[in-house]
């Protein structure tokens, strides 16, 4: 499937990205490729395949156990802060207020 420019210029414009005339144009042939190669694994016949959770078995259990502990030290967490304020991580503000 080869994308078009048209498509491609949408498709920056749905993920709000200011692409060139140059990067539309390179974008639509690597978009174009990266379809083929999708279609191509659609057409692969995966009947006989076990669906898995992890394409090579890992030996143990890989996640922990969701288990309730208690929380570590405030004072130990705070340890390292840049700055803190009553018992609390202080940061500096980072939203504006335009008119």
């Amino acid at each position: 499937m080869q994308l078009s420019r048209e498509e491609v210029t949408r498709i920056a414009w749905l993920a709000r990205l200011a692409l060139s005339e140059e990067e539309t144009t390179r974008f639509a042939g690597q978009l174009s490729g990266v379809l083929a190669h999708v279609q191509r694994l659609a057409e692969l016949n995966v009947d006989d395949i076990e669906p898995t959770a992890m394409a090579a078995e890992a030996e143990g259990n890989v996640v922990r156990a969701d288990v309730p502990r208690p929380a570590s030290p405030q004072d130990e967490i705070l340890a390292n802060a840049a700055d803190t304020e009553a018992g609390a991580f202080r940061v500096r503000a980072i939203l504006e207020e335009t008119a």
